[in-house]
Parts: C-alpha cells; sequence; structure tokens
C-alpha cells in the first residue's frame, strides 16, 4: 500500500497517466476528464445527483465545505473518497464511514461458454437498477449508465449480471456495478464481464481500477486472482446535512 498522500502531491504539476490522480479520485475525475458533468467550482465539485452521490473538494477547510453545502439539498447525502479520514464540521451528519481498498490492473480475459455480453443503454435502466437494489454493489441512479460503458448478461430476457465503467480520472477508468443475481453467481459471469470492461478500457488507450469496501474479503479475492492489485486504502464519506 502507498502510503497518504501530502499537500505537496496535490499541488505538483500531475499528468493524466499520474497515480497520484487516483489518491483523491472523484476530485481528480471532476478536474479532468469528467469536467464537463461537474456541479460546483473551484473549491468543491460534485457529480450531478441523478448520476452518482460522488463529490469531494480542493481542500478540507471550513471554506469548502461551505461551498460543498451550498451544492447540496438538505435530503441529499454526498459521498468522497479520500486518503485521509474525514473530519466532518457542524452543520452535517456522517451517515457512513468505512475503508474501501483500490485495486489497478488488467483483469485476465475469462471466456464464458453459456452466456453472451451485451451492451447496456438507456432501455435497460429500470432492468439494471432493479439489479443492483438487490444486489447493493453501490449507488445505482438513473444516469449512472451515462457515464461510460456498461455490459451485461441476460437468461431467459432478465438481466442477471452487469459491470460498468464510473469515475474517469484522467487516463484512468473505474469499473463500477459489479454485481450478478444471487441465483446465477458461481458461473464465472463477474469475471467475464470485468475482464470485458477491462478490455474495453484498454483499446481506447486507458487504465482499468475499481474500488470495492475493505471487508468485502471475497470480491477482494476475486479481483486478486484475475491479476488485479491493492494500490491504496481509501476512505469512503457519507454525510448530509443536519
Amino acid at each position: 500500500m502507498l502510503p497518504s498522500s501530502s499537500a505537496s502531491t496535490r499541488t505538483r504539476p500531475v499528468t493524466d497517466n499520474d497515480e497520484a490522480l487516483l489518491d483523491r479520485p472523484i476530485w481528480s475525475a471532476l478536474t479532468t476528464s469528467q469536467k464537463h458533468l461537474a456541479e460546483g467550482g473551484s473549491r468543491a465539485r460534485r457529480y450531478p445527483v441523478d448520476m452518482t452521490p460522488f463529490a469531494d473538494m480542493i481542500d478540507m477547510s471550513a471554506e469548502s465545505f461551505a461551498a460543498l453545502g451550498d451544492l447540496m439539498s438538505p435530503s441529499q447525502v454526498v459521498a468522497l473518497f479520500t486518503p485521509d479520514a474525514v473530519d466532518v464540521p457542524a452543520g452535517f451528519k456522517v451517515v457512513l464511514a468505512e475503508n474501501g481498498d483500490q485495486m489497478i490492473g488488467s483483469p485476465a480475459d475469462s471466456p464464458l461458454r453459456d452466456a453472451e455480453i451485451v451492451t447496456l443503454g438507456k432501455a435497460d435502466v429500470p432492468a439494471m437498477m432493479a439489479l443492483t437494489a438487490l444486489t447493493k454493489p453501490g449507488p445505482f441512479a438513473a444516469r449512472t449508465h451515462e457515464l461510460g460503458t456498461f455490459l451485461g448478461i441476460r437468461s431467459g430476457g432478465e438481466l442477471v449480471a452487469m459491470t460498468g465503467e464510473r469515475m474517469k480520472p484522467g487516463k484512468f477508468v473505474e469499473m463500477t456495478a459489479v454485481c450478478v443475481h444471487p441465483d446465477y453467481r458461481g458461473r464465472g459471469y463477474a469475471q467475464a464481464l470485468l475482464a470485458a470492461v477491462a478490455r474495453r478500457i484498454e483499446e481506447r488507450g486507458e487504465i482499468p481500477f475499481l474500488h470495492v469496501f475493505s471487508n468485502n474479503t471475497s470480491a477482494i479475492a476475486l479481483y486478486e486472482r484475475q491479476g488485479m492489485r491493492l494500490r491504496r486504502r481509501l476512505h469512503v464519506t457519507a454525510f448530509m446535512k443536519e
């Protein structure tokens, strides 16, 4: 695991291929490849709420928290991925504080014999939201699919597995929503979808990575078996206005 980033990491010049972008993946994405999606300004930015609840700030000052608060409605929750624990000031209430592992690398190919991988789109959103509501891989909203390519597997017309792309800090692309219907687990669907999404990313000259809660040992073991490595541990903090 790499050491926590320092203030100098935030200010020194970085290139699109610099792994330092991944120390604060949300801020990096919203100031590089996905800056066109960013709501906010120089101190705080967030994705549109109907895409994902992710947000971040240039620093942890009172001024930056105030700027982020201005982007939030009373009922909205925002989630930050940061290298250090977040000390939420008065006026905000923490609803989740967990550790997450950031993994990077190219998942090994995993061919399927009994299923076909298909590209998902707007018409598949109800099925995608139903599958994520059942399997709970993380936040998934009505426009999450617009963040990148999503691939899935159907059985009998039902969507039973999927994986896609979310944050894009520089030349890095996060793989997300790795989920399989409970009745279809153990068939290699997650492995095959991860590999297929990774190949799409690499064909564009980009680098795949992902996040997983640190206590999800079975998923971490799967990713390691496919050849991914732990890059660092991050703090996942979600909060709302009091």
